[in-house]
């Protein structure tokens, strides 16, 4: 199987599986506890159904949007991850100049295995930075005045991760930064040596936005034990507006589930807030997102601007995501099986495919511009 085989959301995630030592695969794969939340996230859209219009003279298509000033050539962005050099070697900088070459925003991560300021003075397309807030005060003023110096369009502060969710695959493989690998885990990356050749002969990992601060030289340290143990359990409203304050800009919360906590947002003066619930990585048997979202946008869709993520992978989602009231919506997933699989040029393919999904759509519902679309497109079983 080659890239070119690749024609939608299942055929990355298999090539990915196959390029990938089964524990990284794992880590982008799985969820937390049972993974029932992450199942729902994608097919919560199935009981939606979209009711087309004919006859209506599609010929030229405009599926630009607008978010938190920034406009976006397609509705759909590349959430920003972590550790991506550890799916492909290219990481971060891949994304970026693939969702560069397509318009459209993508961010890099606290968590991130490339500079903010060296991705930033690479690319001059919008970026988001995604952060998390630490224990360490220092530490988030530091990142936060690197991310203002660099001139970072959007800040994304995480607000789902106060404590790391339960993820039993990562458990079962050992995965860990650095690499802590059962016998098993040691054997899947022993039968995928591109994978480890690849890593070996390029770029030594690190996470500069940590690097001052996080010593790992007695050890790896788990993504779940990095939430746990460095992220600060007590972050509140107070903490939050705070950092709003500070930054004086466009500043969006990602994580948001509730309509009580989409109101708080705008009272802080955020200008943007994801609903979103991590691709069911943090509290299983939590609701999805798209279910969620008719109820946030009833409540502040007039006043901030209301994006979605979590289980995106057609282009009929993004649709019927933006007629229910959503300004844009995010994937990763989508993109990161893609990266994983061939890198810059996977992830390319990923969002090309995705463009010809939503244009395709969008002639067959007979409207020409997103604005077109709205909830009377819209059907629940």
């Amino acid at each position: 199987m080659r890239l070119k085989d690749c024609h939608g959301f299942s055929d990355f995630r298999e090539l990915a599986k196959r390029r990938l030592p089964s524990p990284i695969f794992n880590y982008i794969d799985g969820a937390a506890d049972d993974e029932t939340t992450y199942e729902r996230n994608t097919k919560s859209f199935e009981k939606c159904d979209l009711v087309p219009n004919v006859l209506r003279g599609t010929e030229d298509i405009d599926m630009s949007v607008n978010i938190m000033g920034q406009k976006l050539e397609m509705p759909i962005y590349c959430s920003p991850t972590a550790i991506q050099r550890v799916f492909h070697h290219e990481g971060e900088n891949a994304v970026a100049a693939a969702a560069d070459k397509y318009g459209t925003l993508f961010g890099v991560s606290s968590l991130g295995t490339a500079s903010l300021a060296e991705i930033r003075e690479q690319y001059k397309g919008p970026q988001c930075y995604q952060f998390y807030f630490h224990k360490d005060r220092e530490l988030n003023q530091s990142m936060l005045e690197s991310a203002k110096n660099a001139n970072v369009d959007v800040m994304m502060l995480t607000v789902d991760t106060i404590t790391g969710g339960n993820r039993e695959r990562d458990l079962r493989t050992g995965f860990s930064i650095p690499f802590q690998l059962s016998l098993g885990g040691i054997f899947q990356f022993a039968i995928k040596p591109m994978w480890a050749l690849n890593y070996l002969t390029h770029k030594k990992f690190a996470l500069p936005q940590l690097d001052d601060f996080v010593d790992m030289s007695d050890g790896p340290i788990s993504i779940g034990r990095y939430f746990t143990e460095m992220l600060d359990p007590k972050m509140n409203w107070d903490d939050v507006a705070k950092m709003v304050d500070y930054w004086d800009g466009e500043f969006c919360l990602k994580g948001i589930m509730s309509a009580e906590d989409a109101k708080k947002a705008v009272e802080i003066g955020c200008t943007g807030i994801v609903v979103s619930n991590h691709g069911g990585r943090q509290l299983d048997g939590s609701r999805s997102s798209f279910d969620q979202l008719s109820e946030i946008v009833d409540a502040v869709g007039d006043q901030i601007d209301v994006i979605m993520d979590s289980g995106i992978q057609r282009g009929s989602h993004v649709l019927k995501a933006l007629s229910l009231g959503a300004k844009a919506v995010g994937g990763g997933r989508f993109y990161l099986y893609a990266l994983a699989a061939a890198g810059q040029l996977g992830v390319e393919r990923a969002l090309e495919l995705m463009k010809q999904e939503i244009e395709r759509d969008m002639r067959l519902m007979g409207v020409s511009s997103i604005s077109e679309l709205s909830r009377n497109n819209l059907r629940f079983r």
